[in-house]
């Protein structure tokens, strides 16, 4: 497991590529499926059963779209961190933010350091009554710890769980809708997610792959691949941090010699060092598949954003294995 030693920084060189991609994306959001808006879902447009409603806050919009599958017409889910421009760990949240919060009843972080933004937000505006689900507390990892545990098929049937309890408990009487929506979700919306990840894992566990950064980390222990870049250099592209010379000096050698079978990288955080090795992972001959931190297209669902993202890296293990 990577760990985090340090609050990471601003990266520019990201914001600029970032920048760039989001008009594109802008036309694709009007149509693509889980937001009705750039922040509330559609879920909740209509309401049934009890007739309650209950307000979510979701510091991003990975576990926001989920919450709102999970909720069905009986919740309003506002995500804080929707456009895929936006770098969750340096946001400044808005006046706005902080009144989505403040009329919460359910808040969705994801803590271990990631969004410390948004555990300040709670504590400013303390709602009555309001439940608050910290992602990190509820999987155990520590801060300090790799924060991306979206990125961990466990962690999320972990949260799919607790959400679910937690909706329960705050809205009884709907009960068993929530847990329909839940068995509905696990069972068929997930189901593409879910093979993937079984067929990845039966075919190629154990496959070395290299990566840009501690973002593919939790993927790739879910996936039984075997990561060979130092945890050292995968920290600090998270971080923002300048990677040492040995550590560049290390992939490099990895690259050139094809200890690596496919090369992984953030195309949200494509610093210089980045564009040199997937530049040199292609010369070799080496597959290379990307990830993003954030769901992109911004409209898109949770389940369709890791799907496309793992069919990638399956396309690119079969290229390399010739499995």
């Amino acid at each position: 497991m990577s760990t985090a030693p340090a609050p990471r920084s601003i990266r520019p060189s990201a914001r600029i590529a970032l920048v760039t991609a989001t008009g594109a994306l802008t036309a694709v959001t009007a149509t693509a499926c889980s937001t009705s808006s750039p922040h509330t879902s559609d879920a909740a447009a209509t309401s049934s059963g009890s007739g309650k409603t209950i307000r979510v806050a979701a510091a991003e919009n990975f576990w926001g779209s989920i919450a709102s599958q999970l909720g069905g017409s009986h919740v309003k889910v506002t995500s804080i961190i929707t456009n895929p421009a936006t770098d969750p760990h340096d946001y400044e949240p808005t006046a706005g933010d902080a009144r989505t919060v403040a009329g919460a009843q359910y808040a969705i972080v994801n803590g271990i350091g990631y969004d410390a933004w948004a555990d300040k937000l709670l504590a400013s505006n303390p709602g009555s009554g309001r439940t608050e689900l910290k992602v990190g507390d509820l999987v155990g990892i520590k801060p300090g710890g790799n924060p991306h545990r979206w990125y961990s098929p466990d962690d999320v049937h972990q949260v799919i769980e607790k959400i679910t309890a937690d909706y329960k408990k705050i809205d009884p009487a709907d009960a068993s809708y929530f847990d329909q929506q839940r068995t509905a979700f696990e069972t068929k919306t997930l189901a593409g997610y879910d093979k993937l990840i079984s067929d990845i894992k039966a075919k190629y566990a154990g496959t070395p792959i290299g990566a840009s950064e501690s973002i593919v980390t939790p993927l790739a222990e879910g996936l039984g691949l075997k990561m060979l870049t130092p945890e050292t250099f995968l920290d600090a592209m998270s971080e923002g941090s300048d990677p040492t010379a040995k550590d560049k000096a290390a992939i490099d050698q990895q690259i050139k010699n094809k200890k690596i079978k496919i090369y992984v990288y953030n195309s949200q955080n494509s610093t210089p060092d980045v564009q040199a090795q997937v530049k040199e992972a292609k010369a070799e001959g080496i597959p290379v598949a990307t990830v993003t931190e954030t769901l992109t297209p911004a409209g898109a669902s949770f389940q369709q954003w890791q799907t496309t993202e793992l069919q990638g890296i399956e396309q690119a293990l079969a290229k390399a294995t010739g499995k």
